[in-house]
């Protein structure tokens, strides 16, 4: 289960919703002109996606994926958020959904239903993905130790 409490899940949830929602809660948190300072400026750089062998269990480059980190500090709480591809204006509004999580500040409980909405959506979306694709499962046996 996805815990929006949790960071580490906080900023997957981050990176799936939608740039517009997080721009609304980054308003509406700096709406009282709150001290904030960019620690990071969001710019698109390229990450390498490092993924595990299925077989025999090493990682591996898998090649390189666009992504736009930042990170603000939001009276004296720091928040981060990285977003897939190019979205400077989504990875900034995440950094500040992020701190003002993780400040308790007055925004959180909404911010809290909007992403346990969006975890709700990936389970969702993931239990539509595999009911279709279940069907087409291969099995495959390997040969490694037979003569």
């Amino acid at each position: 289960m996805v815990d929006p409490h949790d960071r580490s899940d906080r900023f997957e949830l981050i990176a799936a919703c939608e740039g517009a929602t997080l721009a609304q809660f980054a308003n509406d948190v700096l709406d009282g002109d709150p001290p904030l300072s960019v620690r990071q400026e969001p710019r698109p750089q390229l990450l390498m996606q490092q993924v595990r062998d299925p077989v025999e269990r090493r990682p591996f480059n898998l090649g390189e994926v666009l992504v736009t980190p930042a990170e603000v500090e939001l009276e004296g709480t720091r928040g981060f958020a990285m977003v897939p591809g190019k979205g400077e204006r989504a990875a900034l509004s995440g950094a500040i959904v992020d701190a003002a999580v993780a400040a308790d500040h007055e925004e959180t409980p909404a911010i809290i239903a909007a992403l346990e909405d969006v975890a709700a959506r990936q389970r969702e979306q993931r239990r539509r993905d595999w009911s279709q694709s279940k069907h087409t499962a291969v099995e495959f046996e390997t040969m490694e130790g037979q003569e």
